[in-house]
């Protein structure tokens, strides 16, 4: 069961008329409700009524930048900004981040990619949009803060939860130690980075994951969970 979309709005922002058709009709086909707007000030009033769940928006547009939009979009309410660049410069992600950006992809992406983003998003930004649902092997039930396995529900502690549930949220992508840190345990967490590894291990007890299948290490980089 994929994650439901039924009645979550996207607000699509981009100067280049190709790449607003392109996603449109892609988001369209997977259920989302969309608009577009092919300026800044055009997308700042429109999600005035609108109220999108998701905002997707270009860096680099003429008059009213992307980073600009990010900014007043997050006055406007708990709007989910995804910033897209042609550029993949670590000023610009520090930019975007500082002013509130929830994630951020370098031109050109897969479609895959996006929705899979736009998901994890979803499931961190609005769980009260999702019931129980379903990611591959895994069943998470935010309500009963529980995780199940192959239909087995996996005894948990409360960190071994939120852990476990950051990692398969974001299932595909590489997750550092200090990017979990910081997700869950804190910003002002004073521990050492090797508690990771201690909880990594026990969750891959619990999952029967012997040969790391299911959640990898990437050697210097930090751990992926992987759902085939």
């Amino acid at each position: 069961m994929a994650t439901p979309t039924k009645g979550i709005r996207i607000l699509l922002v981009d100067d280049e008329p190709n790449i607003l058709q392109f996603l449109e009709l892609g988001l369209l086909n997977e259920g989302y409700d969309v608009q577009t707007a092919p300026d800044g000030m055009t997308a700042f009033t429109m999600a005035k009524q609108f109220q999108p769940h998701v905002a997707i928006l270009d860096v680099m547009m003429p008059g009213m930048d992307g980073f600009e939009v990010c900014r007043m979009l997050k006055k406007l309410g708990s709007i989910a900004v995804i910033m897209l660049t042609a550029r993949d410069e670590v000023d610009d992600r520090v930019r975007g981040l500082t002013l509130g950006a929830d994630d951020y992809m370098a031109k050109p992406f897969s479609f895959e990619e996006l929705l899979a983003r736009i998901q994890a998003r979803i499931r961190n930004q609005f769980p009260n949009l999702l019931e129980e649902h379903a990611i591959g092997p895994f069943r998470v039930d935010d309500r009963r803060k529980e995780i199940s396995y192959m239909d087995r529900v996996l005894e948990l502690s409360p960190t071994e939860y939120e852990l476990l549930k950051f990692m398969v949220i974001n299932h595909g992508l590489v997750l550092s130690k200090s990017m979990i840190l910081d997700k869950v345990w804190g910003y002002d967490f004073g521990g050492e980075e090797n508690i990771v590894e201690v909880y990594i291990r026990s969750l891959r007890e619990k999952l029967g994951d012997k040969e790391h299948k299911v959640i990898r290490t990437l050697r210097g980089a930090g751990y992926r969970v992987d759902l085939s």
